[in-house]
């Protein structure tokens, strides 16, 4: 693999940028599975007395509307990837988050590389992300800003594609997602700084709540998919998400004194769900949180980082389940079903309409169950 700069822009760093300002005032056969990776954080046995909505799906979770959207959704979607596999992010270009992004929606709805309608978009897009896999471990694509949020979603998409394939048919496909998805998660656990948590640059010296859970949802990813995980990094990363909580179950950009804001909150929630925090006082606060500031149809919350907010939202709702997840399942998917636009995609002025339509595509494909990373 080709050595890439160790700059990259990324979705993230459009979260990043803008958000810095918000927040200076107070996003052969194939190659046997390593050893079992360890448990979750605090527990040998975590506690999923929760019941999530994996298992427990509410009635009409799935509508022939929302079918229709999908369909129309992910035909606009397959139009915007480039001849190399890439997926656009605007004014940012080629961009490793946002093909990862597009990739999951595809995957969503089952597409697999080689497999499904759209098998063929979601291949083109690995070998993008494989291309792009550095020999240092990190996954960035065109030089800028913040490559780790890039190499979050990069690696969350490796294995999701490695756990749901053992890496493809393609035996040497195979070792080529299992070498640059084990080299992605010795970075993230290489780079964690003294807090636990992560920021834009693969250095240890600094971190956010908006990186962190980047790089806890790929290691649960990993996880899941049979790659051995430090159990000492997740540990550090929920004593790092737990110091960033107000008083007010929301939370705050870093660890020392900030406003919340709904976005971030969701990103925290869901940071604790995926390092195997089910049952807990920070979630539940959390949770009524989000209701009060970023439910759907009961509020109206500002719209900056409105996707990658919701993206995080419903994840945390889903995994709290119950009747979390029946108000908010309804609530986002009329919401999102009435903003798309004739295309088929929806629109997002800040980072593009390609990024906005797979975070819509991947909230309303979750009822699907086909992502192994939305399963306890």
């Amino acid at each position: 693999m080709n050595a890439r700069p160790l700059v990259a822009m990324t979705v993230g760093a459009l979260v990043a940028a803008n958000g810095a300002a918000q927040e200076s005032n107070p996003d052969a056969a194939p190659p046997a599975a390593p050893p079992a990776a360890t448990p979750p954080a605090d527990s040998a046995r975590p506690d999923v007395s929760r019941p999530s909505a994996e298992n427990n799906a509410l009635a009409d979770e799935i509508t022939p509307e929302l079918d229709a959207a999908v369909a129309r959704g992910l035909a606009y979607l397959a139009t915007q990837q480039q001849p190399d596999g890439s997926f656009s992010g605007g004014r940012f270009g080629r961009n490793v988050a946002i093909t990862a992004l597009a990739c999951l929606a595809f995957m969503g709805d089952g597409n697999l590389p080689g497999r499904g309608d759209y098998g063929d978009v979601v291949d083109r897009g690995l070998e993008f992300i494989l291309d792009n896999s550095a020999e240092n471990g990190l996954i960035a694509a065109d030089a800028a800003n913040g490559p780790m949020y890039g190499h979050g979603f990069a690696a969350l998409f490796l294995g999701e594609v490695y756990g749901m394939t053992s890496g493809g048919a393609d035996t040497e496909r195979a070792a080529r997602v299992h070498e640059a998805l084990v080299k992605a998660v010795r970075l993230i656990e290489q780079t964690q700084n003294e807090e636990g948590g992560w920021r834009y640059n693969p250095v240890p010296y600094d971190a956010d709540i908006s990186v962190t859970i980047c790089q806890v949802m790929a290691l649960r990813s990993a996880r899941n998919a049979g790659i051995e995980v430090n159990k000492d990094v997740i540990d550090k990363a929920v004593k790092y998400v737990r110091q960033c909580q107000n008083r007010d179950g929301g939370f705050r950009y870093q660890s020392d004194i900030g406003p919340s804001a709904w976005p971030r909150s969701a990103a925290g929630i869901a940071s604790l769900f995926y390092a195997g925090i089910y049952d807990d006082d920070a979630i539940d606060s959390g949770l009524d949180y989000l209701d009060e500031n970023a439910l759907p149809g009961k509020t109206n919350p500002a719209r900056a980082h409105y996707f990658y907010g919701h993206y995080y939202a419903v994840q945390a709702n889903y995994l709290a389940g119950g009747e979390h997840w029946a108000r908010w399942w309804a609530a986002i998917r009329t919401e999102l079903l009435g903003e798309q636009l004739a295309d088929g995609s929806w629109l997002d002025r800040s980072v593009g309409d390609a990024y906005g339509s797979a975070m819509a595509l991947i909230i309303l494909q979750m009822p699907k169950r086909y992502l192994p990373i939305f399963q306890k």
